[in-house]
């Protein structure tokens, strides 16, 4: 039997906590006792009050995907021919001049697991943006394409990786990563690479030092202990990390969207309501000792939740997506602007910081478009 008290002090002291003890804490501390402790971690880190947020661009290079996840309403087969594109280059140019408009310079890039895009078009399609846009920053994939082009090039997830580094990649997000289980994963996204995959896909990036980010899609099928096992493989990741290297620079939970999604009809999902969401908030801070920075999902949750989470441990806002469309095709409705995101951190009393992937701060706002 575990001592709540004693396993509280160690985790107000940052000490990293077992499977047991972070359940502990997880399933019997009342909400109010842990997020005073995930906010104590959060000052201990980030002492200077200040919240951090983005300006980029989601755009979905394709709608074809073979993954077959249960949760997305977003994706097609090859043979739906009416539903199925890949963006062109005419509107590329269209989306990113609109983004430099705005100040920013990077879009986040993601398509599904198309059968026939391998590295060539990958590499292709970044050097092309790079060459029109040599100050756009490319935050792009994921690594199940990772995996998945590997698999089409019969080659290694190192040699993807260095082949997209040299083609403009600059930084990759944690897309796909669900919940480290293999037995959510086989119900959930059958096409998608398993857990040991994922990880391998990282540890390469982080070998390469590549910036990643690190993510979690709860409230579906999974139970609170694979929650705590999904979180103990990010913190021992980057662990392994080159100490000198950039490894996962922040984590980003969110409920599941599953508004009209296969999952929603084969399964009868508990809503994720905003304290349970403060809940996996608040233990994530106190789980991942050396992950320097919790994002806030306003998108998933809303406005005065994502700011009730600024106290639970999150530090950071994201991104004003200017475009999201596989989370909002589930039932995500909630919009920022860049004023309104500045206004929401203030009134949560915080002070606003616009950075970029790498958490460096932008001095200020810009267009770059020429």
């Amino acid at each position: 039997m575990y001592n709540i008290n004693k396993i509280s002090d160690k985790a107000l002291k940052g000490e990293n906590l077992n499977e047991d003890e972070l359940l502990t804490l997880y399933e019997k501390l009342r909400l109010s006792e842990l997020m005073l402790i995930a906010d104590r971690r959060r000052q201990a880190l980030h002492p200077e009050n200040k919240v951090g947020w983005q300006i980029d661009r989601n755009i979905n290079i394709t709608n074809v995907c073979v993954a077959g996840c249960s949760f997305c309403n977003f994706s097609c087969k090859m043979n739906e021919s009416e539903r199925r594109y890949t963006t062109t280059f005419d509107q590329y140019e269209s989306k990113i001049r609109e983004l430099f408009e705005l100040g920013g310079n990077q879009i986040l890039l993601q398509g599904g697991l198309h059968p026939k895009y391998g590295l060539d078009f990958y590499s292709s399609l970044f050097r092309e943006l790079k060459n029109r846009f040599p100050e756009l920053k490319l935050h792009a994939l994921g690594p199940p394409e990772i995996a998945h082009i590997a698999r089409l090039e019969r080659t290694s997830h190192r040699e993807v990786l260095q082949k997209l580094i040299e083609a403009g990649l600059n930084s990759l997000p944690g897309a796909g990563a669900e919940i480290l289980s293999d037995r959510v994963r086989r119900e959930l996204s059958p096409g998608k690479p398993g857990v040991d995959e994922w990880i391998e896909v990282m540890s390469q990036a982080h070998r390469l030092n590549l910036p990643t980010s690190a993510t979690m899609m709860f409230g579906h099928i999974e139970s609170a202990r694979e929650r705590i096992k999904h979180l103990l493989i990010l913190r021992d990741l980057q662990s392994e990390c080159p100490k000198e290297n950039y490894g996962f620079l922040s984590f980003i939970p969110w409920p599941v969207q599953s508004k009209g999604t296969r999952l929603a009809l084969q399964h009868k999902l508990r809503p994720v309501y905003p304290d349970h969401y403060i809940r996996l908030v608040a233990i994530s801070r106190i789980a991942l000792t050396n992950i320097p920075n919790i994002q806030a999902s306003w998108l998933t949750v809303g406005r005065d939740t994502a700011q009730v989470a600024l106290y639970a441990g999150a530090n950071d806002f994201g991104s004003i997506m200017i475009e999201e469309n596989v989370v909002s095709s589930a039932g995500a409705e909630h919009s920022f602007d860049a004023e309104g995101i500045q206004s929401a951190i203030r009134q949560a009393g915080f002070i606003p910081w616009l950075r970029n992937q790498k958490y460096e701060e932008v001095l200020h706002l810009k267009s770059h478009a020429r």
